[in-house]
């Protein structure tokens, strides 16, 4: 079964970096995947932050500009690097991969279509 590992969380002050890892196993050509980073806070609704597949790319409007997304798949890894964090990027991120299905399809970020989930890692951002 496919697994999704995220690491690389912590606390950092406002202002500060971050880069998460995704270490994906068990899915072969990523190419025929979206793959998604999510955040949840306590108390509210999951986020989708970035999706990538390819050349197609999506960030929401919250972290354009401050956020970047990246694949290594020698490494089958799918980076997020994270600057100027806000007290409001606190949560829990998680990754999660989307097979294309039949058609090309469009990078999105709509939770109910991921059917494979990591198990989150914490981003703390405060003083």
């Amino acid at each position: 079964q496919p697994q999704l590992v995220e690491s690389g969380g912590g606390k950092v002050q406002p202002g500060g970096s971050l880069r998460l890892s995704c270490t994906i196993s068990g899915l072969t050509y990523l190419d025929y995947y979206f793959i998604a980073w999510f955040r949840q806070a306590p108390g509210k609704e999951r986020e989708g932050v970035s999706c990538i597949r390819l050349s197609d790319i999506y960030y929401a409007d919250s972290v354009k500009g401050r956020f970047t997304v990246s694949i290594d798949n020698a490494k089958n890894t799918m980076y997020l690097q994270m600057n100027s964090l806000k007290p409001e990027d606190t949560a829990v991120y998680y990754c999660a991969a989307d097979p294309i299905g039949f058609g090309l399809g469009v990078c999105h970020v709509t939770a109910q279509e991921y059917d494979y989930w990591g198990q989150g890692t914490q981003v703390t951002v405060s003083s």
